[in-house]
């Protein structure tokens, strides 16, 4: 024992004399670093990109203007347009509960920003530059003391001009849409379907900074606080960008907890797993690391070795361990802190993987991410598949839960498509409506095509005839998808039989094709009149109620099967509500006779049923219109015993361009009703031509039907006037009677009445009758002549004063003139 501590004590006073000199050393090379300006920030953490680091003289610049929080006073100063004002009013007072869309949207609008670059890449690749400013990902850093996060991308960047127009004078076209429909009670969340999603930063922020450096100009700082105005000056204060896009958002009070590490990973993971490009998190992260102890831990340790080693161990350490012991300097472990960029999305592109492999919820936050709408609502259906042959590809369809708000206006005069296209894995456009027909144009998804060629333009890629393939093999499959909705569609099926386990499997698909129906029925009908190749299969997926559907939707295919024994026609009617047709005089013999009607009621359907000549060999019959038959014996009887009345009434309504008044065989009530030829108007359509805005009604006349007067010949009205024409055709209240008729069965037959004024005289003329009034009795006349009286006696009232002034102004002239005589 005494042996070793010895040589210890010894080692101890050496070091100790030899401490003074190391301090000197440190104090000197402290005095040293003082004349020489510190490392940059890059020099310390190695894995910073140029755009992120920075100097003493630009950090200097910069918390001057973070201090401040206040506008460049050498900026060029604008005003925001009304709507995006109003727009951002609304942000920064808003009370919405879910602030975190902020991120979502500014992390897709860096996204969109590398897609851009990306493409324009293919063509010229010196485009992308070198190093770092080639690298396509999105970084973010928070900054808690100063209350900063920063949002960076390497993508396009903007112009001066593109900063202007895109974040504040020129609103687009989705601004105002947006406004409206968040005063109307709209969701905020579906901020990014209408391309306004960059101001949901005031959710969260009361100052913003925009860095951005496009290719083709200098680097700009665009800044607002939101009050109305923002600021545009050329960048000197920050560390040049190389180029894209820097967002920074000095974060309001309330607004602290998107400053924690866990809160944007988690609003990464929940929101942006689909974006195609890395997103890195400038992290922290404890890592142990090894430090020399101080001198009292290592006596310590030496007590505690000594006390706890056995005599054998002690006598070994005299011998050889020693000389060790003095050159190895004792350390120890301590947990530091570093900083390092982390990945956020690892997730492996979804098209690309195996459809069996992906789960109902990874399909469900693609759609969000797609659809830019992180509601609760699933898509309706969805379908993953890949092509192969000539064409190779992958492809992700999804049906979306609600229709766009704009899905119908201005149909046939925009270009509008939700699908993107990829070439091998690299984002080309969202603008292709080569992809899919205008009518499924509210489809969601994405195509991914190994066969078309990279490094061409988007408008030679139009041109290509790989498209075509792509297009016909995508709505072939489109079409299924929305079949398979309608066929597990438990409402949609007749199969009592199934057991309870199924039933409780299929609770969550009941009603769903019905869902579909009322919110893209009309797109269905728009394929029909627009798609001849696929007609068919579109008409399987229409739906309609009918006269005995008690409210539910029905098929084609179940209307057929409905169908009376010998019923050869399709028999439907077009008409503004189903309480309207429900009452027409043109259902009545069909009713009687059990036949079942079809009713449309939307003004598409007019056009619908002229492309819907048949389905499975069943022609389609509108029953207001001529060629209705129905099987009746006595028909012939019936017309020879009328026709004395129908040549006398077809005379007698020469003027009203009436061609035709025939025995009909579709009334059971009413007396008479008017119909109109086969291929010409209905009086439904007629109406809704005759309302278009830029309708000219002198082209129209045309393709107005014929109009026929049909009679009910067992109808007691019609039977009474045989009989009078018969004995005296030219008795002139017959005619009345008979005009008048025509008249009201016109109106009721749902067609306009030219004049109005001649049909409420002969209402009025019909009322005198029954009312016992000769037609002769005039109207009796006001009386005025006690208005006339007592205005006269009024005048008469106020003329003496008149009267009295002028005897005086008389004498007066006479006296004067006498003077002058």
């Amino acid at each position: 024992m005494r042996k070793w501590t010895i040589p210890s004590a010894l080692l101890l006073l050496l070091l100790l004399s030899l401490l003074p000199d190391q301090g000197h050393k440190l104090q000197a090379n402290a005095e040293d670093s003082e004349l020489v300006d510190p490392p940059k920030v890059e020099e310390k953490i190695g894995a910073v990109p140029n755009g992120l680091s920075t100097d003493s003289d630009v950090a200097k610049r910069e918390a001057e203007s973070i201090s401040k929080r206040s506008l460049r006073s050498n900026a060029e100063k604008f005003e925001f347009q009304a709507e995006v004002s109003r727009l951002m009013d609304i942000l920064v007072n808003s009370l919405y509960s879910n602030k975190d869309i902020f991120l979502r949207e500014l992390i897709s609008n860096a996204s969109d920003a590398l897609d851009k670059i990306r493409f324009l890449a293919l063509t010229d690749k010196e485009i992308l530059g070198e190093g770092d400013t080639a690298k396509l990902e999105i970084q973010i850093k928070l900054d808690k003391e100063k209350k900063i996060l920063s949002i960076r991308d390497r993508g396009i960047g903007m112009t001066k001009e593109d900063l202007i127009k895109n974040l504040g004078t020129i609103a687009k076209s989705g601004t105002s849409a947006f406004v409206e429909k968040v005063q109307t009670g709209g969701d905020l969340n579906l901020i990014g379907q209408f391309g306004v999603g960059f101001y949901s930063v005031y959710l969260v922020a009361d100052y913003v900074e925009v860095i951005s450096k496009h290719n083709d100009d200098k680097q700009y700082v665009w800044e607002s606080k939101a009050d109305g105005s923002f600021a545009i000056s050329e960048d000197i204060w920050n560390e040049p960008l190389g180029r894209g896009t820097e967002i920074r958002l000095h974060l309001r009070d309330e607004a602290g907890e998107y400053l924690e590490e866990s809160k944007l990973k988690e609003l990464v993971k929940k929101y942006s797993e689909f974006i195609n490009f890395p997103i890195y998190l400038w992290a922290s992260k404890e890592v142990d690391v090894e430090v020399p102890a101080d001198e009292d831990e290592s006596n310590d340790e030496d007590e505690t070795s000594e006390s706890s080693s056995s005599e054998e161990e002690e006598e070994d350490a005299e011998k050889g361990e020693d000389d060790e012991a003095e050159k190895k300097p004792k350390t120890k472990t301590v947990k530091e802190t570093t900083y390092e960029w982390e990945l956020l999305n690892d997730m492996k592109a979804i098209w690309l993987r195996n459809p069996k492999e992906v789960t109902d919820e990874e399909y469900t936050k693609f759609y969000h991410s797609l659809a830019k709408d992180f509601g609760d609502e699933k898509p309706m259906a969805w379908s993953h598949f890949s092509a192969e042959g000539d064409v190779e590809f992958k492809a992700v369809l999804f049906v979306p839960a609600k229709a766009p708000h704009d899905l119908y206006e201005s149909y046939y005069n925009t270009k509008k498509s939700n699908l993107k296209l990829y070439v091998r894995r690299v984002f080309i456009s969202d603008e292709f409506d080569e992809l899919l027909p205008k009518y499924l144009s509210f489809l969601l998804g994405l195509v991914d095509s190994d066969t078309l060629p990279l490094n061409v333009s988007r408008e030679m890629l139009q041109q290509h005839s790989s498209l075509k393939t792509i297009k016909k093999k995508l709505i072939r499959k489109a079409l299924d998808m929305i079949r398979k909705l309608a066929e597990e569609d438990p409402d949609e099926s007749n199969d009592k039989d199934k057991k309870d386990e199924e039933k409780s499997d299929e609770d969550e698909k009941k009603g769903q094709y019905a869902k579909f129906w009322n919110e893209f029925g009309k797109s269905i009908k728009l394929g029909i009149i627009e798609d001849a190749s696929n007609r068919n299969r579109l008409a399987k997926l229409l739906r309609f109620e009918t006269s005995k559907s008690d409210g539910k939707l029905t098929s084609l295919d179940q209307y057929i099967s409905r169908m009376k024994k010998g019923q050869k026609d399709i028999f439907y009617i077009t008409g503004t509500s189903k309480e309207q047709l429900e009452k027409s005089p043109f259902l009545e013999r069909l009713n009687k006779k059990n036949y079942e009607v079809i009713f449309f009621t939307d003004p598409v359907d007019e056009y619908l049923m002229q492309y819907l000549m048949d389905y499975e060999d069943k022609k389609f019959q509108n029953v207001s219109k001529e060629g209705l038959k129905l099987k009746d014996s006595k028909d012939k009887d019936l017309k020879e015993s009328f026709k004395e009345l129908t040549k006398w009434w077809k005379s007698a309504l020469a003027s009203d361009n009436v061609d035709d008044v025939k025995i009909s065989n579709r009334l059971s009530d009413s007396p008479c009703v008017v119909v109109t030829s086969k291929y010409g108007w209905s009086a439904n359509m007629e109406r809704i031509m005759q309302s278009q805005t830029l309708s000219d009604a002198s082209k129209q006349a045309y393709m107005r039907g014929k109009r026929v007067l049909e009679i009910n010949p067992r109808h007691p009205i019609i039977k009474e006037l045989r009989e009078r024409v018969v004995k005296d055709p030219e008795d002139e209240a017959i005619k009345q009677t008979a005009q008048l008729m025509y008249q009201t069965a016109l109106m009721e037959s749902g067609f306009l009445n030219n004049d109005p004024k001649d049909f409420a005289s002969r209402i009025y003329n019909s009322v005198k009758s029954s009312l016992n009034i000769s037609p002769d009795a005039a109207v009796e006349e006001d009386d005025d002549s006690e208005e006339v009286e007592a205005e006269v006696a009024k005048e008469a009232s106020s003329t003496p004063k008149a009267e009295d002034e002028a005897p005086i102004n008389d004498d007066t002239e006479t006296s004067d003139a006498k003077d002058e005589l």
